[in-house]
């Protein structure tokens, strides 16, 4: 049974991916806000071919935001962006990845090598441009995958970008089901698929919080600081039990629960 679901999942999501390259390629999108909608239209068929069941908590924003998510697993994208349709931004090395790369690229994600201060700054442009002419951007400001447990230090980049936009900070929860679906610690790409493939279904929620604005004076990292607070909180208040998802939306605490801890 699971070999079966395997080969399933894996001949599906490899099919769709496919078809939308050749698509892309054949009938590139008109703009950007275009792209954005292409690519969500995308991963959500590549999750439905995996058997992804998203759970909603919160109110999906509508209209132009900095999107900053916690970090768990190479399907966060999938779950995500089908439902709140962005341009996201992905570290420099799936570029490369076949098939995603290209896709990717074609379709607006932005790839950014942290240690390469000329790519975070071309990242932090395109950021701006994106957020100016009014398409949103989801940023994994962890800028790593974690065990979906906790949630690691930030980055500052694109919350200097939001500010001095005046566009609104959207935080989002990503937890799973299973632990397992949990992409880090130096875990090897495919044969962590395959497991994640072998899946019969895959449960994941995925929780927004309230739209967050800068305050008078305050500095990017401390609303990069600010916003961890908050996911880390939203964290606490989600998870799983046998009778299934278990979400407490309380209002975000005023100050943040993390401090700063990365300054780029």
């Amino acid at each position: 049974m699971k070999a079966f679901s395997t080969a399933r999942h894996v001949a599906g999501g490899l099919f769709n991916a496919l078809a939308e390259l050749g698509s892309v390629r054949m009938t590139p999108p008109r703009d950007m806000r275009a792209a954005a909608h292409r690519l969500a239209g995308a991963l959500g068929t590549v999750a439905r071919a995996h058997d992804l069941q998203v759970t909603i908590r919160g109110e999906v924003p509508r209209s132009v935001a900095l999107i900053v998510s916690n970090h768990v697993s190479y399907l966060d994208p999938l779950v995500v962006l089908p439902i709140c349709p962005a341009l996201p931004v992905a570290k420099g090395e799936v570029a490369s990845w076949p098939i995603v790369g290209p896709i990717g690229t074609a379709l607006g994600t932005m790839f950014v090598r942290r240690d390469d201060p000329m790519s975070r700054a071309r990242v932090l442009r395109r950021i701006h441009d994106l957020l100016a002419c009014g398409v949103p951007v989801l940023n994994f400001a962890e800028g790593t995958t974690t065990r979906g447990t906790s949630v690691g230090p930030f980055w500052r980049g694109g919350f200097g970008v939001a500010q001095r936009l005046g566009v609104p900070v959207v935080p989002v929860v990503i937890r799973y089901r299973d632990p397992e679906m949990a992409w880090c610690d130096g875990a090897t790409f495919f044969p962590h698929y395959l497991r994640t493939a072998g899946q019969r279904r895959i449960e994941v929620a995925v929780v927004f919080g309230s739209p967050m604005h800068a305050r008078t004076g305050e500095t990017p990292e401390a609303m990069a600081a600010r916003t961890r607070g908050v996911i880390s909180h939203l964290l606490d208040l989600t998870w799983w039990t046998d009778a299934g998802l278990r979400a407490q939306l309380s209002s975000p605490r005023p100050d943040p629960v993390l401090p700063p801890s990365r300054i780029t």
